[in-house]
């Protein structure tokens, strides 16, 4: 059976997961479905639901942060709502020099929409995007 048949979960590595649940649970407003062990670590790991299901697992390793490029992506329907409330809680959206932002942070898309970034404590890059 293909893969596209089963669901499909991004993991992310933290480098503290106190400072994780911090981030994604009070700035990001994520509810964790479970908790648990990484590798080594007694209550490492967070699973947390996003859209109706479990979506996103953090877990914390000493790979935390180690790559620039987008992990996962939001689809939202309004996407200034959402970058407004996430302001207000205190995440910082990021600002590339080679893009034009408005004063949100929000940027065009490449083929149509709009989209903006930010990280997690440790670096790691989340996209929200919209198709207007």
């Amino acid at each position: 059976m293909p893969l596209s048949a089963y669901p499909l979960r991004a993991s992310i590595a933290v480098s503290d997961i106190q400072q994780a649940v911090a981030f994604y649970e009070g700035k990001l407003g994520l509810r964790a479905l479970r908790s648990g062990p990484s590798a080594a670590i007694a209550d490492g790991s967070r699973v947390y639901g996003s859209g109706g299901g479990p979506a996103l697992n953090v877990f914390q390793s000493a790979t935390a942060g180690k790559t620039p490029a987008t992990l996962a992506t939001w689809y939202v329907d309004d996407i200034d709502q959402i970058v407004d409330e996430l302001t207000a809680s205190g995440v910082e959206f990021v600002r590339y020099d080679q893009l034009e932002h408005d004063t949100k942070g929000i940027t065009a898309r490449a083929g149509g929409g709009r989209i903006a970034w930010f990280q997690d404590p440790d670096g790691n890059t989340f996209a929200l995007e919209a198709d207007v």
